[in-house]
């Protein structure tokens, strides 16, 4: 291989998660030729309100992948859907930011603290029924765009507050805007949030190869775990889930939510690391047993 083709959305957050990926690459192989190719998705030609994992903003760089156009992918892992790409593997899960949610407010006050029927903006219904229990006197409204389009909203006074993701915020450098973090106990994250996936064709051996070498196994069990579970769910993408996984030495514990009619149900499980997938499953249908 001489030159390794790395697709990537175009947007500023999707180019600095590129960057961060080839920094590793290159550590790992310092004579590595690289070129960014960017990838308009459906997502960044469309602005509507769409909730993770539906693909809008990976589909068009996954058919870039079977089209032999690029030689490997980085996305938001939580932007894949949980159904595999005909061809294609996850090769490395090599990083992963803080999963947590933050607030970002224009007093600069936290939930806690914004008046009642304050109006706050988020895209996701994860979010919106777990700040629903927290704050049900708030009034919540979607609210489309990326990162920096959510923030000008908020300060052009079209919502007092916005929910985004910490890892959005801290690869763009404006960790400072965030008037508080939450804590996973409180609004638990979307699975695999602030984690990046590495894609590539499966075929591709010395692609998967390279891959490799930057996966970190024990992120990628955490990971397993979160994606297991929103699997084994089974449900739309407006379905309200979530779920993060804690390593305890050998030791993996998952948190699951779902919220099917509104009502936030919480559950929790422990087991082998190795048996993570296991472990999302049976916490799926724990808490749809549940629900139901």
């Amino acid at each position: 291989m001489t030159t390794l083709r790395i697709g990537t959305r175009g947007s500023r957050l999707a180019l600095a998660q590129t960057a961060l990926i080839v920094d590793r690459l290159r550590a790992a192989h310092p004579a590595l030729d690289v070129e960014i190719v960017t990838i308009s998705t459906t997502g960044d030609r469309d602005q509507s309100d769409v909730p993770a994992g539906t693909g809008w903003f990976t589909t068009a760089i996954q058919e870039a992948l079977q089209r032999d156009e690029v030689d490997l992918a980085v996305h938001s892992y939580k932007d894949l859907p949980t159904e595999r790409a005909a061809g294609l593997v996850i090769a490395a899960v090599p990083l992963r930011d803080d999963a947590r949610d933050a607030l970002v407010s224009r007093s600069g006050r936290p939930l806690a603290e914004l008046p009642r029927g304050a109006v706050v903006g988020t895209g996701s219904p994860r979010r919106e029924v777990q700040l629903r229990a927290i704050r049900p006197d708030l009034e919540i409204r979607p609210i489309r765009g990326n990162v920096e389009t959510r923030l000008r909203k908020v300060e052009e006074g079209e919502y007092d507050a916005a929910c985004v993701a910490l890892a959005g915020l801290r690869r763009l450098g404006l960790e400072e805007r965030a008037a508080e973090t939450f804590s996973v106990y409180d609004l638990l994250p979307a699975p695999a949030q602030g984690a990046l996936a590495v894609e590539c064709r499966a075929a591709d051996t010395a692609t998967r190869r390279l891959a490799a070498s930057i996966h970190d196994p024990v992120l990628g069990q955490s990971v397993s775990a979160e994606r297991a579970f929103l699997a084994a769910l089974g449900a739309g993408c407006r379905f309200p889930a979530a779920a993060y996984a804690e390593h305890f030495g050998s030791t993996l514990k998952l948190h699951g939510m779902v919220a099917p009619d509104g009502v936030v149900r919480r559950a929790k499980n422990a087991g082998p690391a190795e048996a993570a997938a296991g472990l999302g499953r049976e916490l799926a249908a724990e808490l749809m047993a549940m629900a139901t």
